[in-house]
């Protein structure tokens, strides 16, 4: 017996702005079952004791610390700038 019918298949087709016809719909509905069926089994595996965890490896903060720096001098930053004033890049308006 399937746990999802070909209407819930195109109701969330729909939800997700998809057009598809009915044998895309079958197919779908056969794909989205096995997929359901796979996470069944997985809900049968005991877990007591388990840790949950959001990554699969033990990962503490791998970004680098986070401190202000000197950036580049004004004039070193000017000399990529196609068009500046005063100090400031101008760019095209986009608006009135």
């Amino acid at each position: 017996m399937s746990r999802i019918s070909n209407e819930e298949v195109k109701h969330v087709a729909h939800l997700a702005r998809l057009a598809v016809t009915e044998d895309e719909a079958e197919e779908m509905r056969k794909e989205l079952d096995a997929i359901i069926t796979f996470a069944e089994q997985l809900n049968e595996l005991d877990t007591t004791g388990v840790k949950p965890t959001s990554h699969v490896l033990d990962m503490v903060n791998v970004l680098r610390e986070d401190k202000a720096e000197k950036g580049l001098p004004v004039e070193e930053v000017m000399k990529n700038a196609p068009d500046h004033k005063d100090g400031l890049i101008r760019v095209p308006a986009i608006m009135d």
